[in-house]
């Protein structure tokens, strides 16, 4: 079976390990995912294609994903981006939020919560 309309979903993170869980495991749950290891590479590719939601990693070499959602949400506003950052203070909550962020998760990922997410921010 051929799905043609799969939700697609781009993973900003530097860490292989994490990439590659959230990437087979996303796959397995019938969302395609493209992968970009730094933030300068996350937001080119977010900007150069369609993406129902990104997954961003707070703590990115190049440029941090405080910075890189920032510049997403100027151009695509409206794309969904759910931080996922080791820092889980309210602050660091916050901080994401009013870095442009729509939702925050925290690591290491607690998967059917991120999924929760996911599903929640494809239905706006």
């Amino acid at each position: 079976m051929l799905l043609l309309d799969m939700p697609k979903i781009l993973i900003v993170e530097d860490n292989e390990m994490n990439r590659d869980m959230l990437s087979r495991r996303l796959n397995r749950k019938g969302y395609e995912t493209d992968i970009a290891i730094d933030g300068r590479k996350g937001v080119d590719a977010a900007l150069a294609s369609d993406y129902n939601i990104v997954l961003m990693d707070m703590s990115l070499p190049e440029i941090d994903g405080w910075e890189a959602t920032q510049e997403i949400k100027k151009v695509k506003p409206d794309l969904p981006i759910i931080a996922l950052t080791a820092h889980a203070m309210a602050s660091d909550r916050e901080k994401c939020l009013n870095a442009g962020c729509d939702d925050f998760d925290t690591k290491p990922v607690d998967f059917p919560r991120l999924l929760e997410k996911i599903k929640n921010l494809e239905l706006k």
